[in-house]
């Protein structure tokens, strides 16, 4: 061996090799390495997975061993983090009740009743665009066991937001105020009607939905009568029935 061969030799031993990379959690994920997930991180799977399910079956249609098995897990674990279907069922009607209360809540601060009345009609709507799955869940029959979160119960929970505004609005009209808990129900009963059917059509646009609900409900009130009465009681029903 020659010098400069021994040179060349010494040198090329001398290169410093790959530095050791860190097996991190992404890196074992990246070679195809099971990764087992944190508790938390479970749970919100679960509730992933639970939610698409909930909204796109509704709540008898969807097993335990569907959810364990879309979310590659086994039944066992549902259990653990939500006791069953049940209790994973309560926590999404929870999350969404409490999103879509917050919403409207926020979104009414205007300085007039017709002004809230469009916050509270695009609040909903702005809801049922951004989260479709949650309303499917929201306005789905909810189990027997489940004491809140029906459609029932969210028109109950978003009329109790507006009752106060409206009872307001009839004191300033000198109409009985006794009566806005049951109008505030007639109106947020429209609505949130009304956002159902537009949850699967999606026409014509929100804005345009909620200023014909605004236009309907306004003009109503506007002219509203202090004592109303039904046309078809009394002694013109009788003479009719009896022309009849």
């Amino acid at each position: 061996m020659t010098p400069e061969t021994a040179e060349v030799d010494a040198t090329v031993v001398a290169l410093p090799g790959p530095a050791a990379r860190p097996v991190t959690r992404s890196s074992r994920r990246d070679r195809g390495a099971k990764v087992r997930m944190t508790g938390q991180e479970r749970r919100e799977q679960l509730l992933v997975v639970g939610r698409r399910l909930f909204a796109e079956k509704g709540f008898e249609a969807v097993s335990v061993e569907e959810i364990a098995a879309k979310a590659g897990v086994s039944k066992p674990v549902v259990y653990e983090h939500f006791g069953g279907k049940e209790g994973l069922y309560a926590v999404l009607v929870d999350r969404e009740m409490n999103e879509l209360l917050a919403s409207i809540s926020d979104a009414l601060t205007g300085s007039n009743a017709r002004l809230l009345l469009e916050q509270a009609g695009l609040a909903l709507f702005d809801y049922i665009e951004s989260c479709p799955e949650g309303f499917r869940i929201l306005v789905r029959d909810s189990p027997v066991s489940q004491q809140s979160g029906s459609f029932a119960s969210l028109i109950v929970d978003v009329a109790a937001q507006v009752e106060h505004l409206l009872a307001r609005e009839f004191a300033a009209h000198k109409l009985n105020a006794k009566l806005a808990p049951m109008y505030s129900q007639m109106l947020v009963g429209m609505v949130a009607l009304t956002g159902q059917w537009w949850l699967d059509v999606r026409k014509p646009k929100k804005e345009e939905v909620v200023a014909h609900l605004v236009n309907l409900a306004w003009n109503g009130l506007e002219h509203i009568d202090a004592k109303p009465t039904l046309i078809s009681t009394g002694s013109d029903k009788k003479r009719r029935r009896e022309s009849s």
